[in-house]
C-alpha cells in the first residue's frame, strides 16, 4: 500500500488488495480505537499504539493499524472493510476523533498538571474539506491564529467540538476531542458558542473587557 494513497484519490468504493503485514507495533503498545477524516474518506479501526494518541501523532511516523473499514466522504455511514490496509500515515489524516481510551490512565495530579494555566478559546478551524467547530486551550501568550504557525506538534485538540463537510454536520462527532492536523488549517476565527458562527465585532470603542487577542497579556 503506497503511503499517501488516502490523499486527493478519486472516490472509490473498491477496498485495496492485500499487501502484506504493516508496520511492528511500538513496544509496549495497545490498541485505541480510532476514527479519522482525510480528504476523501472516514476511516475506523484499531491503531496500534505506546502512550498518548496525540503523542504518537504527533511523532508523524507510519501507525500499524489494523480491523480498518473506510467509506466516501460523501456516504460517511457506509462502512466497508478494508483488509488490505495496515499502516497509516498521520500526514494523511485531517481530523481524528479521541476517545476516552485514547489517552492512558492519569493520576488526579497528572490531570491537574495537562489543565494548568491554559486559556480557552472558542473557534472555527477551516480545514477544507471540513470545518471544526469547538474549544483549544493554549499557554498564555499564544494566540489562536498561531496554529497557522508550522511546529513541533503537527496536531492540536478541540474539545466539545462540531464538525461540517459541505454545510452538513457530521453527527456522530459532537461534543466529542478531535485531533485536527495543523497542516490543513486555512483560517481560524472566533466564534460564539452558542451560534457556532463567527463573532461579529460591535462598532464604536470597546467599553470595557478583553478581546480573545487580549485575554493572555
Amino acid at each position: 500500500m503506497p503511503f499517501g494513497f488516502l490523499r486527493r484519490r478519486p472516490a472509490s468504493r473498491e477496498a485495496p488488495a492485500a499487501t502484506g503485514p504493516g508496520p511492528a507495533p511500538p513496544e509496549g503498545s495497545r490498541g485505541v480505537a480510532f476514527d479519522a477524516l482525510t480528504e476523501e474518506w472516514r476511516l475506523v479501526g484499531t491503531m496500534h499504539i505506546a502512550g498518548r494518541l496525540s503523542d504518537a501523532l504527533n511523532r508523524r511516523e507510519t501507525i500499524a493499524i489494523s480491523d480498518v473499514r473506510w467509506a466516501p466522504i460523501a456516504d460517511p455511514s457506509a462502512l466497508t472493510a478494508v483488509p488490505g490496509l495496515k499502516a497509516v500515515d498521520p500526514y494523511d489524516l485531517i481530523v481524528v476523533f479521541a476517545g476516552p481510551d485514547s489517552v492512558p490512565a492519569m493520576t488526579e495530579a497528572e490531570r491537574e498538571a495537562h489543565r494548568v494555566h491554559k486559556v480557552p478559546y472558542d473557534v472555527a478551524l477551516e480545514t477544507p474539506p471540513f470545518r471544526v467547530v469547538g474549544t483549544v486551550h493554549l499557554y498564555p501568550g499564544t494566540e489562536p491564529d498561531r496554529l497557522l504557525d508550522r511546529a513541533t506538534e503537527m496536531f492540536v485538540a478541540a474539545t466539545d467540538a462540531f464538525v461540517f463537510v459541505a454545510g452538513r454536520e457530521l453527527e456522530w462527532v459532537r461534543g466529542q476531542t478531535v485531533l485536527v492536523n495543523r497542516f490543513y488549517l486555512r483560517g481560524i476565527e472566533q466564534i460564539d458558542r452558542r451560534t457556532l458562527e463567527r463573532v461579529v465585532p460591535l462598532p464604536g470603542q470597546p467599553l470595557g473587557g478583553t478581546s480573545w487577542r487580549e485575554r493572555s497579556r
